[in-house]
């Protein structure tokens, strides 16, 4: 749904990344147009999208991908972004604790993503997802 949003922007985004944007599964016999991914950054990520990718809910590209990053050892990080009442549902810390035991990072609390109220509206902690993902990634030769 996202691609839709950014319409306008996905061709600026493939040149970025030398890489075409992919917002479906690709159909078989398709060639795999990506290369191995080193790290894997899922972030915002909302309440729904965390709980989907802990129960494994693979309803979506998105959530598949990084379903199927836990079994092929990518390493990953998760930052999510909902506000204080989202995070007392009972399955939201569930579905953190989930991830962290398959060997996610969870950028959530101190150091991560705080909830905010509802209604509020804080930056997003952007530097600290891409240092966790930058720390993630073996440098080749160090």
């Amino acid at each position: 749904m996202a691609a839709d949003w950014l319409d306008g922007s996905l061709p600026g985004l493939a040149a970025l990344t030398g890489h075409p944007v992919r917002t479906r599964y690709k159909r078989p016999g398709e060639p795999d147009v990506w290369p191995t991914a080193d790290a894997v950054l899922f972030a915002p990520a909302t309440m729904n999208t965390v709980n989907r990718w802990a129960l494994g809910i693979t309803d979506t590209w998105a959530v598949g991908v990084v379903a199927e990053g836990i079994g092929k050892g990518i390493p990953m990080a998760v930052m999510p972004c909902v506000n204080a009442a989202y995070a007392q549902h009972p399955q939201f810390p569930l579905s953190l604790e989930t991830l962290r035991s398959a060997g996610v990072r969870v950028l959530y609390g101190e150091g991560g993503f705080v909830p905010n109220q509802p209604g509020e509206k804080k930056p997003y902690p952007w530097a600290a997802a891409l240092d966790a993902v930058d720390g993630a990634v073996a440098v080749p030769g160090v």
